[in-house]
């Protein structure tokens, strides 16, 4: 109910002096935090992508991804991209979870 007491007008003054020769607040810490953050890019050659393909007759996002050591979310651009290029057919699957086939 009471809260925090109102500081003397002699305790407010410093307390303004030394906020503004230190600025190493929480912003501060996470603006050094993400600028420290590396980019990670995984390109997945198309090449390897179709030899795992021929050779299991039909494959998922997740299998890809599991055999080449990537992420799903490289997996799965690589396999958009085979579809648009006509490399790859969808046979199955529903909801995202789709089941690619080589076309002959």
């Amino acid at each position: 109910m009471g809260g925090d007491k109102k500081k003397p007008a002699a305790q407010m003054d410093k307390g303004k002096d030394e906020g503004k020769k230190e600025s190493s607040g929480k912003k501060d810490r996470k603006q050094e935090k993400t600028e420290k953050k590396a980019e990670i890019t995984v390109i997945l050659a198309e090449e390897q992508a179709i030899k795992l393909i021929k050779a299991n007759n039909f494959i998922t996002v997740q299998d890809l991804s599991r055999q080449t050591g990537v992420k799903i979310s490289a997996a799965n651009t690589c396999l958009v991209n085979l579809l648009k290029k006509g490399a790859v057919k969808r046979t199955g699957g529903y909801s995202g979870h789709w089941i690619y086939q080589p076309v002959a």
